[in-house]
Parts: C-alpha cells; sequence; structure tokens
C-alpha cells in the first residue's frame, strides 16, 4: 500500500476524466483503491472501493463523473431527490489507501469495510 493525498471536488474529476490528464489517468488507472467521498454540505460520507482490473479508480471515478452516483444504492437516491447539481458543487473525492494492480479484491473489501467502521458511514453516511 501507498499513500497519495487527493482532495478534488467534482468540477476538478470531471476535468481530469475529460481532458484526458494524462499524469493523472495514468496513476488512477494502474491503481486499485479505497476512497472517500465526501458531501461538504452535510459531511455526510461515503466510502468505496476500486477492486476491478479494468480502469481501476479511474474507471470507478469516471462513473461518479457521468451520473453523481456510481451506481450506490443511497446516492442514487439523493440524485434522485437533490439532483446531479447537488453533487456537482457538494462532493469531494479522496484516496484514502491505493493499492498496485497485484493485491487482492479480498483485503481491498477488508481495508473498506474497515474505514466504513471507523468513519461511520453506515451509520451517519451514505454506505447501506
Amino acid at each position: 500500500m501507498s499513500c497519495w493525498v487527493v482532495n478534488v471536488g467534482y468540477k476538478d474529476l470531471k476535468t481530469i476524466v475529460d481532458r484526458d490528464k494524462r499524469d493523472w489517468v495514468a496513476a488512477l488507472e494502474s491503481q486499485k483503491a479505497v476512497y472517500l467521498i465526501n458531501d461538504t454540505a452535510t459531511g455526510k460520507m461515503y466510502v468505496g472501493s476500486a477492486t476491478g482490473d479494468n480502469g481501476m479508480l479511474l474507471q470507478r471515478w469516471k462513473n461518479y463523473v457521468s451520473n453523481g452516483h456510481g451506481g450506490n444504492k443511497d446516492l442514487v437516491s439523493l440524485v434522485a431527490q437533490k439532483g446531479f447539481e447537488y453533487v456537482k458543487a457538494n462532493f469531494t473525492y479522496s484516496i484514502l489507501e491505493n493499492y498496485n494492480s497485484r493485491v487482492g479484491k479480498d483485503y481491498i473489501l477488508q481495508r473498506e469495510f474497515w474505514w466504513m467502521e471507523t468513519l461511520g458511514t453506515k451509520a451517519f453516511g451514505y454506505n447501506n
């Protein structure tokens, strides 16, 4: 595991994805990760993970850029209630832990669960 300090808002994340910023794209598409989405308006958080071999963290974050929720149940509900513009104005995206492509899915999911418990995102956030 290594650690990057990354904390970008929706607008910056969209710019990275849309403009195909090579330094960012190369880094994000080659890393598996546990990440955090923070709703700056409410303080609620969502912990997720990127464990797939194709696109890795870049692919997960592209999903959030495209629809605001990435298919996550509570975030789908939030976007339906408050709209995609709410996400664009209030969400930030951070990397909690990143891993090279050889790290197994089960380990990353264990770490994701640890972060959910540590940050209380099941009880007080967007992890259902």
